[in-house]
């Protein structure tokens, strides 16, 4: 008897770092996810977004419930993922302002954000960014994102064991598998929450 395997649906993941530094951790952690995607996850495809290109949060821009180009473009992208995966450095104990710029965007009516499941990693000196994760948890409820509670993910990319490489690419494979946990329950809750 021939094994039967059913095929995972694809999920589309948009990813968002809200580092703009070239060499950014963060944007090396989703740099790894969409490996890993590829590699060990089937049914999940993420797509980067950059946001740097977004002008910053102006109403004076909205004209006839219309937005700037590279703003409809933007929130074209989220509507269309299934989830969205962010990757949050963290500033001054908060998100920082260019993901808050995109945040603040993609809400404006209609809320593109509305009912998407999502994760969230973060990387960077002390508490490796988890106190930006609370904060976008926090603005997650008003958009009505769902977000993920377990596992975590966290790290401290300076503590030895080398975690990047010299171009900002995760090296370190623990932190690697960590992060493939994540994508694996956010496929998963996304799943769920799409009733498949």
């Amino acid at each position: 008897m021939e094994a039967v395997t059913a095929m995972k649906p694809l999920i589309r993941v948009a990813a968002l770092s809200g580092s703009l530094r070239k060499g950014s951790f963060n944007t090396g952690l989703l740099r790894a996810a969409i490996d890993m995607s590829k590699e060990s996850v089937p049914g999940m495809q993420i797509e980067y977004i950059d946001i740097s290109p977004l002008p910053l949060i102006n109403t004076d821009l909205e004209s006839n419930g219309t937005y700037p180009p590279v703003v409809e473009a933007f929130r074209q992208k989220i509507l269309e993922a299934d989830s969205i995966l962010f990757a949050s450095p963290e500033y001054n104990f908060s998100v920082s302002a260019p993901l808050k710029n995109a945040i603040d965007w993609a809400s404006r009516s209609p809320n593109v954000w509305a009912d998407k499941p999502a994760a969230v990693i973060s990387t960077g000196g002390g508490a490796g960014g988890g106190r930006s994760q609370y904060h976008l948890r926090q603005i997650g409820v008003f958009l009505d994102l769902h977000f993920i509670n377990k596992p975590e993910f966290t790290l401290n990319a300076f503590q030895p064991p080398q975690k990047f490489d010299a171009e900002g690419n995760l090296v370190d494979e623990a932190a690697r598998e960590r992060l493939k946990q994540v994508l694996v329950s956010l496929q998963a809750f996304t799943l769920r929450l799409q009733g498949k």
